[in-house]
């Protein structure tokens, strides 16, 4: 391989120690940068936004097949190799291997108005939750999520983890004033609560609509509530009291897409008889 730009040796070196707090959640003041770690992130990363601001892998992590590829495509950006234990440290996860992409997270623009489907959550704080619900809004084919004030960071080294490179499929717009949005939104907001709801399963769910959930405990915030176009319930066992919420999208999401699908394949049905 291409000798590295720096080795780093020292846990006093003051790249690694900002670099470690980004992989332990807690970030400087003013830093705004993110920490990738792993084959699946590192590549995604490449394969959605190209080379990282700075590419960091442990000494032993060199001699990885898969490893090599990706050092070569950081060419133009600056190469670090950490000595084992510090990359070890590092780590946050068990015997992963030690690869690291530093970056900026990207910041895009929000559209003027919202004509297509998309995730609104508010007040998500678990990590995990919000990474499978961004996971599993990408995997349904929405493209956008919007996240209020009081949601766990999306770009968490935990959240990234759970979200296993779904970022990469979604604009991730944060710290949103979800009420003000609801001005420019030009389809239906729905929402699930058992108050004055309908059930999901005999809703109309084909054309496009905002899915908003909300936090773990409290659910979603009442005037947000007010606000909602649609409102659905789950139909459930009385064993246990409620849904957790990444558990709750995951039904509403695939229930509209299956119901999309089957328009879709019923339309194409349609055009083919005729035409014979």
């Amino acid at each position: 391989m291409t000798v590295p730009v720096r080795h780093i040796a020292s846990r006093d070196n003051p790249d690694y120690r900002a670099w470690l707090r980004l992989a332990q959640g807690r970030p400087g003041r003013h830093d705004t940068r993110v920490i990738l770690e792993g084959e699946h992130l590192c590549r995604a990363w490449l394969e959605h936004k190209g080379v990282p601001q700075t590419l960091v892998v442990g000494e032993s992590a060199l001699s990885l097949d898969w490893v090599g590829p990706i050092w070569q495509d950081c060419v133009r950006s600056r190469r670090i190799v950490l000595q084992d234990n510090l990359a070890a440290v590092l780590s946050q996860v068990e015997h992963g291997p030690a690869v690291f992409f530093i970056v900026d997270p990207p910041a895009p623009q929000p559209p003027a108005r919202i004509t297509a489907g998309c995730l609104w959550l508010d007040r998500v704080q678990d990590p995990g939750n919000l990474g499978t619900l961004l996971r599993t809004a990408a995997a349904a084919g929405l493209k956008q999520a919007y996240l209020s004030n009081g949601c766990a960071s999306a770009w968490s080294p935990k959240v990234l983890r759970s979200g296993q490179g779904a970022h990469f499929a979604l604009d991730i717009h944060e710290r949103v004033d979800l009420s003000v949005l609801t001005r420019q939104t030009d389809i239906p907001l729905a929402a699930t609560t058992l108050e004055r709801a309908e059930i999901l399963y005999i809703k109309d769910l084909r054309q496009p609509c905002v899915w908003l959930f909300g936090n773990e405990g409290q659910g979603v915030a009442d005037d947000l509530l007010e606000l909602a176009s649609w409102r659905v319930h789950i139909p459930q066992s009385a064993a246990v009291e409620s849904l957790n919420v990444a558990a709750a999208a995951a039904i509403c999401l695939f229930e509209q897409r299956r119901q999309q699908l089957v328009a879709a394949v019923r339309a194409r049905t349609s055009r083919r008889e005729k035409n014979q």
